[in-house]
């Protein structure tokens, strides 16, 4: 398995793990072609020097993929921070220790950034999400809050 940056080309890949969740499913569309705005908001980031899409690929097949966010501070004495979001396997390897191969990359990458943390986000629902964040050293440590804001949502 291999990481990469994503490329435009990897984008109905993306969605359609985004959309393979019990927990997102509907809330992404995964029909091609792909609503104009997954482009954009790749654009975004592939512009960006302080966020990165990233696939794993193995064999020729994007089977995962994530996005990192490099986060500066104030606290910490000026400390970065490294925020992984959007983890997802596809269902047809699942179950074969990637998603750690993917999570401990990620941090090796925030690590030379400079991070001095790596955080991430994990719905309260995703109780099997928690175990494997808790075995692979993670501690829950803080709650989070959201405010949903009124904007057409596609």
């Amino acid at each position: 398995m291999i990481f990469r940056d994503a490329t435009l080309a990897d984008l109905p890949a993306i969605v359609a793990m985004l959309d393979d969740d019990d927990l997102s499913r509907g809330r992404e569309d995964a029909s091609l072609p792909l609503d104009p705005r997954y482009e954009m908001a790749f654009t975004d980031i592939d512009r960006d020097p302080n966020q990165r899409l990233v696939v794993a690929e193995r064999d020729g097949e994007v089977i995962g993929t994530m996005q990192l966010s490099f986060l500066p501070g104030i606290a910490f004495r000026g400390a970065w921070r490294g925020q992984i979001e959007a983890v997802r396997i596809a269902a047809s390897v699942r179950g074969q220790g990637l998603g750690g191969q993917m999570i401990e990359w990620a941090v090796a990458e925030c690590r030379a950034r400079g991070c001095r943390m790596v955080q991430l986000t994990s719905m309260r629902d995703r109780v099997d999400a928690h175990r494997f964040y808790e075995k692979l050293g993670w501690t829950k440590s803080h709650y989070g809050f959201k405010l949903k804001l009124d904007q057409d949502q596609g």
